[in-house]
């Protein structure tokens, strides 16, 4: 039988849970009927007087449409061992997919692609990234959405600077949303607010676009861009869900013969 300070004291999983579910914006009816089991259940695991099995804990992470990593925290914090592999990128089990991976980013040459994790920070990048991001200020610095908000040449590089923040501050919400509680999305989040702020009313009033383009000044004249994304999903390693394969395409004719002249 749990103690009074047992009850009192929720376990690291059941804290987990309880944060999971709130960032998830679900009630703890919403939890069980979404993982199949009586909201009394959910309550119990929350307040640490019930522990779950190991299967549970898989069934409320797909319940909650948490990421793999996600599950695996949440599998730790109840005591078990993680049950999805996360690969460095640079392991022998992951060549084969880091062959492709490579492959692909140099076929993409003369325009530029990008390899980034969840957190948007660059991995990989051909030449032709390789130089914008140098221009954006990347110096030291490979994390997409920090550049964009602290970068000085950020607001001079990027002709459309407003649009595409908001664009991407749009993207990351979304992505924050499918990641739970994670820490580095919510100081990411932030950067992104506050630098959306500054531009917000007129914001407002710019007509959306169908397509947005990236717009980058340069002494060629101004390059438009259009992105495409790759995710991969047909895996179960935490290392390959998470990236995220970024591909720019020329948006006129004119930015197409100048990445063509390079």
């Amino acid at each position: 039988m749990l103690t009074d300070t047992q009850k009192r004291e929720p376990s690291a999983f059941a804290t987990a849970l309880r944060r999971f579910r709130s960032s998830r914006r679900m009630s703890q009816l919403d939890l069980a009927l979404a993982s199949d089991v009586s909201s009394r259940h959910v309550s119990f695991l929350e307040s640490g007087r019930a522990q779950p099995s190991r299967d549970m804990v898989l069934q409320l992470g797909a319940a909650l449409l948490l990421p793999l990593q996600a599950r695996n925290g949440l599998l730790q914090a109840a005591g078990f061992t993680p049950a999805f592999p996360a690969s460095p990128l640079d392991s022998e089990s992951l060549s084969p997919f880091r062959a492709i991976l490579n492959d692909m980013i140099a076929r993409h040459a003369p325009y530029p692609a990008m390899l980034v994790d969840r957190h948007w920070t660059v991995l990989e990048a051909n030449a032709s990234a390789r130089a914008l991001l140098d221009a954006l200020g990347g110096a030291g610095e490979n994390n997409i959405v920090r550049m964009m908000t602290q970068s000085p040449q950020a607001e001079a590089l990027v002709a459309n600077y407003a649009e595409v923040l908001g664009e991407l501050q749009s993207r990351m919400q979304m992505e924050a949303l499918e990641a739970g509680d994670d820490p580095v999305f919510a100081e990411l989040l932030g950067m992104l607010e506050r630098a959306c702020a500054r531009f917000a009313p007129a914001s407002a009033a710019t007509p959306r676009r169908p397509l947005l383009p990236l717009i980058i000044n340069s002494p060629a004249g101004a390059l438009s861009f259009l992105s495409a994304i790759a995710h991969f999903g047909t895996t179960e390693d935490v290392t390959i869900r998470d990236l995220r394969l970024e591909l720019l395409f020329p948006a006129d004719d004119q930015t197409r013969a100048a990445l063509a002249a390079l």
